[in-house]
Protein backbone atom coordinates (compact mmCIF):
# COMPACT_ATOMS: atom_id res chain seq x y z
CA UNK A 1 0.00 0.00 0.00
CA UNK A 2 1.19 3.86 -0.77
CA UNK A 3 2.47 5.78 1.50
CA UNK A 4 -0.07 8.89 2.61
CA UNK A 5 1.92 11.56 0.98
CA UNK A 6 2.19 9.87 -2.14
CA UNK A 7 -1.47 10.29 -2.88
CA UNK A 8 -2.40 12.78 -5.90
CA UNK A 9 -5.84 15.10 -5.65
CA UNK A 10 -7.62 13.06 -8.84
CA UNK A 11 -7.01 9.84 -6.55
CA UNK A 12 -8.16 11.39 -3.60
CA UNK A 13 -11.20 12.64 -4.85
CA UNK A 14 -12.30 9.30 -5.98
CA UNK A 15 -11.10 7.69 -2.82
CA UNK A 16 -13.69 9.93 -0.55
CA UNK A 17 -16.27 9.41 -3.64
CA UNK A 18 -16.61 5.89 -3.48
CA UNK A 19 -17.04 6.21 0.24
CA UNK A 20 -20.31 8.56 -0.13
CA UNK A 21 -23.34 7.87 -1.00
CA UNK A 22 -26.51 10.13 -1.51
CA UNK A 23 -28.56 12.32 -4.70
CA UNK A 24 -26.02 12.01 -7.29
CA UNK A 25 -26.04 15.97 -8.06
CA UNK A 26 -25.45 16.86 -4.39
CA UNK A 27 -22.52 14.47 -4.78
CA UNK A 28 -21.39 16.01 -7.79
CA UNK A 29 -21.71 19.40 -5.97
CA UNK A 30 -19.75 18.72 -2.64
CA UNK A 31 -16.95 16.76 -4.44
CA UNK A 32 -16.71 19.77 -6.78
CA UNK A 33 -16.20 22.14 -3.92
CA UNK A 34 -13.80 19.74 -2.38
CA UNK A 35 -11.83 19.52 -6.12
CA UNK A 36 -11.74 23.27 -5.64
CA UNK A 37 -10.26 23.46 -2.22
CA UNK A 38 -7.03 21.09 -2.99
CA UNK A 39 -6.84 22.73 -6.28
CA UNK A 40 -6.77 26.47 -4.65
CA UNK A 41 -4.11 24.11 -2.05
CA UNK A 42 -1.82 23.07 -5.20
CA UNK A 43 -1.44 26.62 -6.55
CA UNK A 44 -0.88 28.14 -3.56
CA UNK A 45 2.08 25.68 -2.77
CA UNK A 46 3.49 26.33 -6.51
CA UNK A 47 3.33 29.93 -5.99
CA UNK A 48 5.88 28.95 -3.18
CA UNK A 49 8.06 27.12 -5.55
CA UNK A 50 7.02 23.62 -5.55
CA UNK A 51 6.58 21.23 -8.06
CA UNK A 52 3.29 20.11 -9.57
CA UNK A 53 3.49 16.89 -7.75
CA UNK A 54 4.85 17.63 -4.39
CA UNK A 55 2.66 20.49 -4.66
CA UNK A 56 0.26 18.26 -4.77
CA UNK A 57 0.99 15.91 -2.34
CA UNK A 58 1.33 18.31 0.16
CA UNK A 59 -2.31 19.60 -0.28
CA UNK A 60 -3.52 16.26 -0.47
CA UNK A 61 -1.61 15.60 3.20
CA UNK A 62 -3.10 18.79 4.21
CA UNK A 63 -6.86 18.15 3.37
CA UNK A 64 -6.51 14.20 4.99
CA UNK A 65 -7.77 10.93 4.32
CA UNK A 66 -11.42 9.59 3.23
CA UNK A 67 -11.79 8.51 6.83
CA UNK A 68 -11.52 11.50 8.16
CA UNK A 69 -12.95 13.35 5.70
CA UNK A 70 -16.02 11.46 4.93
CA UNK A 71 -18.27 11.80 7.71
CA UNK A 72 -18.37 15.56 6.97
CA UNK A 73 -19.40 15.03 4.04
CA UNK A 74 -21.71 12.24 3.86
CA UNK A 75 -23.63 14.57 7.26
CA UNK A 76 -23.41 17.26 4.10
CA UNK A 77 -25.19 15.04 1.78
CA UNK A 78 -27.89 13.15 4.28
CA UNK A 79 -28.70 17.61 4.91
CA UNK A 80 -28.91 17.94 1.94
CA UNK A 81 -30.96 14.92 0.54
CA UNK A 82 -33.10 16.11 3.69
CA UNK A 83 -34.36 19.24 2.54
CA UNK A 84 -35.14 18.14 -0.81
CA UNK A 85 -37.28 15.46 0.70
CA UNK A 86 -39.05 17.78 2.94
CA UNK A 87 -39.79 20.67 0.24
CA UNK A 88 -41.09 17.65 -2.01
CA UNK A 89 -43.51 16.49 0.72
CA UNK A 90 -44.09 19.80 1.48
CA UNK A 91 -45.37 20.74 -1.84
CA UNK A 92 -47.24 17.61 -2.25
CA UNK A 93 -49.05 17.27 1.36
CA UNK A 94 -50.31 21.21 0.22
CA UNK A 95 -51.72 20.59 -2.42
CA UNK A 96 -53.29 17.21 -1.45
CA UNK A 97 -54.94 18.86 1.33
CA UNK A 98 -56.44 21.69 -0.45
CA UNK A 99 -57.06 20.02 -3.66
CA UNK A 100 -58.29 16.79 -2.25
CA UNK A 101 -62.09 17.77 -2.02
CA UNK A 102 -62.06 19.76 -5.35
CA UNK A 103 -61.36 16.20 -7.27
CA UNK A 104 -65.21 15.57 -5.93
CA UNK A 105 -66.58 19.34 -6.28
CA UNK A 106 -69.37 18.58 -8.96
CA UNK A 107 -69.71 14.61 -9.02
CA UNK A 108 -72.79 13.14 -10.29
CA UNK A 109 -72.51 10.91 -6.76
CA UNK A 110 -71.74 14.44 -4.36
CA UNK A 111 -75.51 14.63 -3.61
CA UNK A 112 -76.30 11.21 -3.17
CA UNK A 113 -76.55 8.89 -0.04
CA UNK A 114 -73.93 9.51 2.65
CA UNK A 115 -70.55 7.22 3.06
CA UNK A 116 -70.27 4.86 5.72
CA UNK A 117 -69.04 5.91 8.89
CA UNK A 118 -65.75 3.68 8.21
CA UNK A 119 -65.34 5.70 4.90
CA UNK A 120 -65.68 9.27 6.55
CA UNK A 121 -63.38 8.60 9.00
CA UNK A 122 -60.36 7.06 6.54
CA UNK A 123 -60.80 10.25 4.67
CA UNK A 124 -60.62 12.24 8.01
CA UNK A 125 -57.49 10.22 8.76
CA UNK A 126 -55.94 10.81 5.19
CA UNK A 127 -56.26 14.47 5.69
CA UNK A 128 -54.73 14.23 9.33
CA UNK A 129 -51.52 11.89 7.71
CA UNK A 130 -51.16 14.62 5.38
CA UNK A 131 -50.98 17.77 8.25
CA UNK A 132 -48.56 16.04 10.48
CA UNK A 133 -46.29 15.22 7.45
CA UNK A 134 -46.48 19.03 6.35
CA UNK A 135 -45.73 19.45 9.87
CA UNK A 136 -42.61 16.70 9.64
CA UNK A 137 -41.39 18.84 6.61
CA UNK A 138 -41.26 22.06 7.95
CA UNK A 139 -39.81 20.62 11.02
CA UNK A 140 -36.92 19.50 8.67
CA UNK A 141 -36.45 22.46 6.51
CA UNK A 142 -35.75 23.92 9.95
CA UNK A 143 -33.57 21.88 11.47
CA UNK A 144 -31.46 22.14 8.10
CA UNK A 145 -31.18 25.60 8.16
CA UNK A 146 -30.42 26.00 12.09
CA UNK A 147 -27.92 23.56 11.78
CA UNK A 148 -26.19 24.67 8.74
CA UNK A 149 -26.34 28.39 10.51
CA UNK A 150 -25.19 26.94 14.77
CA UNK A 151 -23.39 23.89 13.88
CA UNK A 152 -25.16 22.15 16.98
CA UNK A 153 -24.79 18.35 17.35
CA UNK A 154 -28.34 18.37 18.47
CA UNK A 155 -29.31 19.56 15.41
CA UNK A 156 -28.31 16.76 12.65
CA UNK A 157 -29.68 13.73 15.19
CA UNK A 158 -32.93 15.68 15.63
CA UNK A 159 -33.22 15.80 11.85
CA UNK A 160 -32.67 12.74 11.62
CA UNK A 161 -35.39 11.13 13.57
CA UNK A 162 -37.92 14.09 11.82
CA UNK A 163 -36.32 12.44 8.95
CA UNK A 164 -37.01 8.71 9.56
CA UNK A 165 -40.53 10.11 10.98
CA UNK A 166 -41.12 11.96 7.70
CA UNK A 167 -40.94 8.98 5.54
CA UNK A 168 -42.54 7.00 7.75
CA UNK A 169 -45.69 9.37 7.42
CA UNK A 170 -44.96 9.07 3.73
CA UNK A 171 -45.35 5.65 3.86
CA UNK A 172 -48.51 5.56 5.37
CA UNK A 173 -50.17 8.03 3.87
CA UNK A 174 -50.02 5.89 0.49
CA UNK A 175 -51.44 3.06 2.09
CA UNK A 176 -53.81 5.08 3.08
CA UNK A 177 -54.27 6.92 -0.04
CA UNK A 178 -54.40 4.10 -1.85
CA UNK A 179 -57.42 2.24 0.67
CA UNK A 180 -59.48 5.43 0.15
CA UNK A 181 -58.98 5.25 -3.52
CA UNK A 182 -60.14 1.97 -3.98
CA UNK A 183 -62.97 2.67 -1.54
CA UNK A 184 -63.98 5.36 -3.50
CA UNK A 185 -64.36 3.37 -6.38
CA UNK A 186 -66.02 0.34 -5.01
CA UNK A 187 -68.79 2.97 -3.74
CA UNK A 188 -68.89 4.80 -6.88
CA UNK A 189 -68.57 3.23 -10.33
CA UNK A 190 -68.59 7.03 -12.24
CA UNK A 191 -65.45 8.03 -10.18
CA UNK A 192 -63.22 6.33 -12.68
CA UNK A 193 -64.82 8.19 -15.74
CA UNK A 194 -64.58 11.38 -13.67
CA UNK A 195 -62.04 13.33 -15.41
CA UNK A 196 -61.00 15.41 -11.69
CA UNK A 197 -60.36 12.02 -10.63
CA UNK A 198 -58.52 10.82 -13.43
CA UNK A 199 -56.36 13.90 -13.51
CA UNK A 200 -55.56 13.33 -9.99
CA UNK A 201 -54.71 9.98 -10.02
CA UNK A 202 -52.15 10.73 -12.89
CA UNK A 203 -50.92 13.79 -10.77
CA UNK A 204 -50.31 12.31 -7.43
CA UNK A 205 -48.98 9.17 -8.80
CA UNK A 206 -45.96 11.42 -10.83
CA UNK A 207 -45.94 12.95 -6.94
CA UNK A 208 -45.54 9.81 -5.16
CA UNK A 209 -42.94 8.91 -8.17
CA UNK A 210 -40.56 12.03 -7.00
CA UNK A 211 -41.11 11.45 -3.08
CA UNK A 212 -39.96 7.74 -3.68
CA UNK A 213 -36.89 8.66 -4.89
CA UNK A 214 -36.24 11.37 -2.74
CA UNK A 215 -36.98 9.33 0.79
CA UNK A 216 -34.89 6.61 -1.33
CA UNK A 217 -31.83 9.15 -1.31
CA UNK A 218 -32.43 10.48 2.17
CA UNK A 219 -32.53 7.02 3.32
CA UNK A 220 -29.22 6.01 1.70
CA UNK A 221 -27.18 9.44 3.08
CA UNK A 222 -28.28 8.86 6.39
CA UNK A 223 -26.86 5.09 6.75
CA UNK A 224 -23.71 7.12 6.95
CA UNK A 225 -20.25 7.10 4.80
CA UNK A 226 -19.35 3.12 3.30
CA UNK A 227 -16.24 1.88 5.25
CA UNK A 228 -13.75 0.77 3.03
CA UNK A 229 -12.65 -2.73 3.18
Amino acid sequence: MRGYEEIRVDERLRELAGQLHGPARLKADLLTEARHALEDAVEAYREGGLPVAEAERRAVAEFGTPAQLAPGYQAELAAGALRRLALRALAVATALMVGGDLTWRGASWSEGPRPPEGYLLLSATVDGIWAVTAGLALAGLLLGLLAARYGSPRLPRLARAVGFGLTGGLVVGAAAGVALFGWSVQLWDAALTWPPMIIGAVVVGAAWFALARAARYWLLSARGPRVAG
